[in-house]
């Protein structure tokens, strides 16, 4: 296979070095959300290579502006079934301070790299960065919904139509409306799994 000594270019796939384009293009990563803020990669890596002896490496996601974490990584995994138990078993396990969110992982598309896929289906169109969020739980005001996104990045606006369970968030920059699909993606805002997709400009759905 040419150029499998060749790093994947995926954002968060730092890991050890040796790992060969096929491996990492392969999907036995998982996504690990919730983190503190102290978390490092080796802490990461830690918690799961002691349950997992598959773990091949771990990424903390860093914030390219402020360097601090953005609160979730990846963990990568040389086994699918250690993969696919740690989906489970470590799903709310602590990491320092706080308990961790599990979910699967999809290798993101950068600006240099045309082999790999965006973490959701293609909205068409690149310049949209607002995020629509179904299922959303009623009681949920828009201040907490911007909680729940604005550690992906910085946040525009937040609209939740009147007696719709839904919202929409706009974010400024296209790369954090992208992760935030990738890591809120079915997880639990108030009391109710959301479900997340592209959405339009909240502006557009204003009179």
């Amino acid at each position: 296979m040419p150029n499998t000594d060749r790093a994947f270019k995926l954002n968060w796939a730092s890991y050890s070095v040796g790992e060969k384009r096929s491996e990492l293009a392969s999907d036995h990563s998982i996504f690990v959300g919730d983190l503190a803020v102290d978390v490092t990669d080796d802490m990461l890596m830690e918690l799961f290579a002691n349950k997992y002896r598959s773990v091949k490496g771990a990424k903390v996601i860093i914030d390219a502006n402020t360097g601090r974490s953005r609160g979730y990584g990846f963990v990568r995994f040389g086994d699918d079934i250690d993969r696919t138990h740690a989906m489970t078993e470590m799903n709310g396990v602590y990491c320092s301070t706080r308990p961790i969110r599990i979910g699967p992982a999809t290798p993101r598309r950068t600006s240099g790299d045309s082999g790999t896929s965006p973490p959701t289906q293609s909205d068409g169109d690149s310049t949209n960065r607002t995020v629509y969020v179904g299922g959303l739980d009623p009681n949920i005001s828009e201040d907490e919904l911007r909680k729940a996104f604005v550690k992906y990045g910085d946040v525009a606006s937040v609209k939740i139509p009147v007696g719709k369970q839904c919202g929409f968030v706009q974010f400024v920059n296209r790369a954090d409306a992208e992760e935030a699909l990738q890591g809120l993606s079915g997880s639990t805002i108030g009391k109710q799994a959301v479900r997340l997709s592209w959405g339009r400009s909240p502006a557009s759905k204003q009179v």
